[in-house]
C-alpha cells in the first residue's frame, strides 16, 4: 500500500504520515479520510485551484497533469513546478512513497466538505 507524508506550511502543524493507501485513490480523498484540512470548493471537479498543493516526492506516482489541470493551478497562489490539484492527484501504485506539502489554509477563502 501507498504511503503519503502531509508537510504543512501553516505554523503549528506537524507533519502527518498516512500508510495503506490503496492505489486509484486521490489526494484530495486522503485528506478528507484521515482528518488533515484542504480546501476544495468545487467538490473535486477541477473547477477551481483552492486544493492546490506541492507535490515535493513522488509526483511520478501520480496520474499525469492535464491541460485543464495546468489552467487552474496559474491560477493559484504562489504556483510552483511542483504544483497540482489535489483533487487531480490519482495514486497508481500500492507501493508509491508522495510527500506532499498542503499551503497554508487560513487566506484561502473556501471550505471543507
Amino acid at each position: 500500500m501507498a504511503t503519503i507524508k502531509f508537510l504543512f506550511e501553516e505554523s503549528g502543524l506537524e507533519p502527518k504520515v498516512i500508510e495503506n493507501v490503496e492505489a486509484g485513490f486521490t489526494i484530495q480523498e486522503v485528506t478528507e479520510d484521515h482528518g488533515i484540512h484542504l480546501n476544495h470548493n468545487c467538490g473535486c471537479v477541477c473547477a477551481c485551484s483552492t486544493c492546490h498543493v506541492y507535490v515535493e516526492k513522488g509526483g511520478d506516482q501520480l496520474e499525469e497533469i492535464s491541460d485543464k489541470e495546468e489552467d487552474f493551478i496559474d491560477r493559484a497562489s504562489n504556483p510552483r513546478i511542483e504544483s497540482r490539484l489535489a483533487c487531480q492527484c490519482i495514486i497508481l501504485n500500492d507501493d508509491a512513497e508522495i510527500e506532499v506539502t498542503i499551503p497554508d489554509q487560513s487566506g484561502i477563502i473556501g471550505h471543507e466538505h
